[in-house]
């Protein structure tokens, strides 16, 4: 599975412990599912299910596009068991449906307890360095998105992985937020099809599948891992009478909004201090790279005006106190998918292209300094 390889730094090191968490009903059962079946081509898999019985896993793979056929599925929540069946078949690879179903007699507590989860964590931890096994553990969250279980867990195993989605969308993203062996800002898209989990080779075309020439839309260059992903940042102003007006940031970081909502009222001319201002990021993604503060304020400023920006353009440069716009790492990638998706225009910090490699054929570079050159090079219809 190519975006699975891709969040991971390359594919499953033997010996390693992942953990991959995200909300009930997102595909984490499906996933790990498909990637044993790939997997299953060349080397013997084993799939431990705590939470199904064996006709709910058959009747599942029934349904998958892949050869589940070589499959190997154990239906045991009983830790000590589980441990003697990897001894005993020695996987190249064992994922775990889940860890909080495991319950060991050295332990005290039911399943899913602090004592419970940690015991089942260090002996499978131990089994894998020992026997070189990959071992891959399916963790529950909380109800505040967090991974159930003694925080110590995502200490001990080697990758954490989430799984994220919204439940009327059909996109799912995977993010690693703890990796030995690789990066931690890779992302990779997948689709939850009747057939199962397709990967999405380009992520751009899905976040921007809705964008057009409206009011207060701007496209953003993410710099996930090793790609650039074109997002599109969506604001939205209106007139309030709640002391203090509403901030609310979905996929951008609070704290960056407040501080562009200040710049462009102070530098930009913009009168926000009654509006509550909406922000937010467009089929689930997300823009926490300081690099999207130029997007957020021209996204903002059209907002304001009621006037959409200049037909295919897109914006990226981080907003400094004073005004200024501050080069951003990345710019060349940053432009190269911004050509790729046939956008014409990229507003950009002056520094960041001075120099340096000549802009894709097809795309005009707007280079700006401050606020004030920024409204008027994307806002000029």
């Amino acid at each position: 599975m190519a975006e699975l390889d891709r969040v991971l730094g390359g594919g499953i090191v033997p010996g390693s412990l992942i953990l991959i968490g995200g909300e009930p009903g997102i595909g984490k059962s499906t996933l790990v599912l498909q990637a044993l079946a790939s997997l299953s081509a060349d080397r013997e898999v084993l799939l431990v299910t705590g939470e199904e019985s064996i006709a709910q896993v058959r009747t599942r793979a029934a349904r998958l596009t892949g050869d589940t056929d070589r499959v190997g599925v154990l239906a045991e929540t009983r830790l000590e068991s589980v441990v003697a069946a990897i001894e005993a078949h020695r996987p190249a690879v064992c994922a775990i449906d889940s860890v909080q179903t495991l319950v060991s007699d050295a332990a005290d507590g039911g399943p899913g307890s602090v004592s419970q989860v940690r015991q089942a964590t260090g002996e499978l931890m131990r089994l894998a360095k020992e026997r070189d096994v990959a071992i891959v553990l399916v963790g529950q969250v909380t109800k505040d998105g967090g991974l159930a279980g003694p925080r110590m867990l995502e200490h001990m195993v080697d990758c954490v992985i989430t799984f994220d989605g919204e439940e009327m969308r059909a996109h799912r993203v995977l993010r690693a937020t703890k990796n030995r062996f690789g990066s931690t800002n890779e992302a990779g898209v997948l689709e939850m099809r009747p057939e199962g989990l397709v990967s999405v080779p380009d992520p751009s075309a899905v976040f921007l599948a809705e964008v057009g020439d409206r009011v207060g839309s701007c496209v953003f260059p993410a710099i996930e891992g090793s790609r650039a992903i074109l997002v599109e940042v969506q604001a939205l102003v209106g007139h309030t009478e709640v002391v203090p007006p509403r901030r609310v940031a979905v996929g951008v970081d609070r704290t960056r909004l407040a501080q562009v909502i200040a710049v462009l009222a102070r530098h930009g001319g913009l009168r926000l201090g009654d509006q509550d201002v909406f922000v937010s990021v467009a089929g689930g993604a997300r823009a926490i790279d300081p690099a999207a503060d130029l997007a957020i304020a021209l996204a903002i400023a059209s907002a304001h005006r009621g006037v959409p920006l200049t037909r295919g353009s897109a914006a990226f440069g981080e907003i400094g106190l004073t005004g200024g716009i501050r080069p951003s790492g990345h710019a060349a990638r940053r432009l190269s998918a911004i050509s790729a998706q046939g956008l014409e225009t990229a507003v950009m910090p002056r520094m960041a292209g001075d120099g340096g490699t000549p802009p894709p054929r097809g795309l005009t570079l707007a280079p700006v300094e401050d606020v004030v050159q920024a409204l008027e090079a994307a806002c000029s219809r």
